[in-house]
């Protein structure tokens, strides 16, 4: 039975382990496309970890009342925990005639922006701040690898403005085919019944000429009678 075995080991000692998965969470929060590639077992693992952070600032951003300063410091401090944040207490001119210090370590930038950023992204989102692929497995050591990025990110809502964008021409597309076939099936129709009407207009030409002929073979049958009879009387 597997009591009190809820996470992986992945091989280290505990402070191996923890010092491992803050590592992982800095420079996921600090990457630029906000997705890095590692085995599956450790994206596994880093899941948890990154996301109990992440709660931390969402619920800083979502504080009210009057002693939301100091609760927000609370927060802030818990979530320090889950980054190398360097040392708190130094002083910010502590370098030769008073220059400024560098930024401690990359802990301080992903703090920074968790609560700056990340708590407003995820303000109004109950968990599942992240997502994990699977790549297959790396040629070497045969070990499973996998993608875990932040949901929300600049690709994804880029996709998601492209995917508009086209959705939006292909309808425009669609339209003006719809038009054009319209005005076509329109033409057409005006020039089967410009034939109709020609059609029409030669039958009728045809039908006077025809009452004409008809007229004139009925006068000269009359006269050629009225010469017959004539003859007869003379």
């Amino acid at each position: 039975m597997r009591h009190l075995k809820a996470h992986r080991k992945l091989g280290r000692t505990s402070e191996h382990r923890m010092s491992m998965l803050r590592n992982l969470a800095v420079s996921l929060i600090n990457s630029r496309e906000e997705r890095i590639v590692t085995t599956l077992p450790k994206a596994k693992e880093l899941r948890p970890f990154v996301e109990r952070a992440i709660t931390l600032s969402r619920k800083a951003n979502n504080l009210e009342g009057d002693d939301t300063g100091a609760r927000a410091l609370h927060l802030r401090r818990q979530a320090a925990g889950f980054f190398h944040a360097g040392n708190m207490q130094a002083a910010a001119l502590s370098g030769k005639r008073g220059q400024v210090r560098l930024p401690r370590t990359a802990g301080v930038a992903a703090l920074k922006r968790l609560f700056d950023e990340l708590g407003e992204r995820y303000k109004d989102r109950p968990g599942g701040y992240t997502r994990i692929f699977k790549l297959g497995r790396r040629a070497g050591d045969n070990a499973e690898l996998a993608i875990i990025e932040l949901v929300d990110n600049q690709g994804e809502r880029e996709a998601i403005e492209a995917a508009k964008k086209r959705k939006t021409a292909g309808t425009k597309k669609k339209k003006g085919s719809e038009a054009k076939s319209a005005r076509s099936t329109a033409a057409k129709k005006g020039t089967a019944d410009t034939s109709a009407k020609a059609a029409d207009k030669t039958e009728d030409v045809k039908s006077a000429d025809a009452s004409e002929a008809a007229v004139e073979s009925s006068e000269e049958t009359a006269a050629v009678e009225t010469e017959s009879g004539r003859t007869e009387e003379s």
